[in-house]
């Protein structure tokens, strides 16, 4: 029984995870929806059997994802000429873990809040801000 409860947790996890992933295929950038599903559906799994499975590591299986999120989101993060690539993916992508995290703890109205949060953020159009910066300079 409690399998089936988990299942749904992972299906909750690739849901937010792929409405997050979904904004930023449509906004032309390459993590997209399967990228964050699977980010939000392995940090729930890890968290869910962290609970279960590994009695006493709950602590050391979070820092884990934490840290190999952190691993992930360093490949994402590019250097060309003048200018930085990927710092919102990066971030974007440890979000996404945290939230899967939270719905592996069962605390689904903070994922689904936290996931409208983040889709309000990043809909911002940071290039408006560019724009209008120079056109003040």
């Amino acid at each position: 029984m409690y399998d089936l409860f988990a299942i749904g947790q992972i299906a909750l996890a690739v849901l937010l995870g792929g409405i997050l992933g979904w904004q930023r295929e449509n906004w032309g950038k390459s993590a997209g929806p399967r990228t964050y599903a699977l980010v939000t559906a392995g940090s729930t799994l890890f968290t869910v059997l962290s609970l279960t499975a590994f009695d006493g590591y709950t602590a050391q299986v979070a820092a884990g994802i934490v840290t190999g999120i952190g691993f992930l989101g360093v490949g994402t993060i590019l250097h060309k000429q003048n200018h930085i690539e990927g710092l919102t993916t990066a971030a974007g992508l440890w979000m996404a873990a945290a939230i899967g995290m939270a719905v592996g703890v069962g605390y689904f109205f903070l994922a689904i809040a936290s996931t409208v949060i983040m889709l309000a953020v990043l809909m911002l159009d940071d290039h408006r801000f560019k724009i209008d910066k120079k056109i003040k300079e």
